[in-house]
């Protein structure tokens, strides 16, 4: 479901109007993003596509990219570009693209992401590789690509869309648990190296999601309820408020994340999980 935003503009940024038990009234901090830059990777995938609506809504000039843009919404001021993450030079050919046809990326977002399950000592080593190659190469190239051009300007905020299967075991998920952990500690890295130079790294780790990567690996009708409930014969523990969560669940902790209004948070990592990972 697409959302609608209405607000209302003063000195043309987007704001919203909060009320003090003073009985005064002070707007609250925009979001900032407005006519920025985005790169967006993975954006025909559910969370990409509510990515590209939210920053959309607010303002930003959107780069949307994956292997097949056709899913990607076509909205004015989206820019749709085909891209292999797992390719380093052609991430940095498309950066040098946008820079010098758009102007400067002050934003950038890794949401491409791959699923392989099964037992270790069935995961063969392309599979292996394929996981890691999309779902940590792929950060660590657009992370790179864009620290060279975002340090000398000394601002730029970079969210990683990763997993909260990053921070526990999965059973039957050594590989995509494994590369999601490596995308986390890459950017958690990469944000300390540049928060000298006002660049905010953050990480964004869902839990079970809404979206084709979820529902395919469901067995039945079920499949939503199974997850809820959780499973103990797999040591995986189900979900406290009761509810899968939403792309634009996802969305929305990403475009907080990027936005003025986290203008002083880098190196987080940000569990959208409805709790199932009984952390923070």
């Amino acid at each position: 479901m697409r959302r609608s935003f209405h607000h209302r503009t003063v000195g043309g940024s987007a704001v919203s109007g909060v009320s003090l038990s003073n009985g005064t009234a002070r707007a609250t901090r925009p979001s900032g993003l407005a006519g920025k830059i985005v790169l967006l990777t993975g954006a025909a995938g559910g969370i990409g596509i509510a990515l590209v609506e939210s920053l959309y809504a607010e303002g930003a000039r959107v780069v949307a990219t994956d292997l097949d843009v056709s899913g990607v919404p076509a909205l004015d001021g989206v820019r749709r570009e085909r891209l292999d993450v797992t390719d380093g030079p052609a991430v940095e050919a498309l950066v040098e693209k946008i820079e010098t046809e758009w102007g400067p990326i002050e934003i950038g977002v890794s949401v491409a992401g791959v699923l392989a399950t099964g037992l270790v000592a069935d995961t063969t080593d392309t599979a292996w590789q394929r996981v890691f190659a999309v779902n940590a190469q792929g950060v660590f190239y657009l992370g790179r690509a864009l620290a060279r051009h975002m340090t000398p300007r000394r601002k730029g905020s970079i969210v990683t869309v990763s997993s909260n299967a990053a921070g526990v075991p999965r059973h039957g998920m050594a590989a995509y648990a494994a590369s999601k952990a490596a995308a986390t500690m890459f950017t958690r890295c990469l944000g300390l190296e540049l928060a000298p130079h006002g660049i905010r790294c953050n990480i964004v780790a869902p839990g079970s999601t809404l979206t084709p990567m979820q529902t395919g690996m469901w067995a039945d009708a079920d499949g939503a309820a199974n997850v809820i409930a959780g499973s103990p014969e797999t040591f995986k523990a189900g979900i406290p408020l009761g509810k899968l969560a939403t792309p634009e669940d996802v969305a929305d902790a990403v475009v907080f994340l990027l936005s003025d209004r986290a203008a002083h948070i880098t190196m987080a990592d940000v569990y959208v999980d409805g709790g199932a990972t009984l952390r923070g």
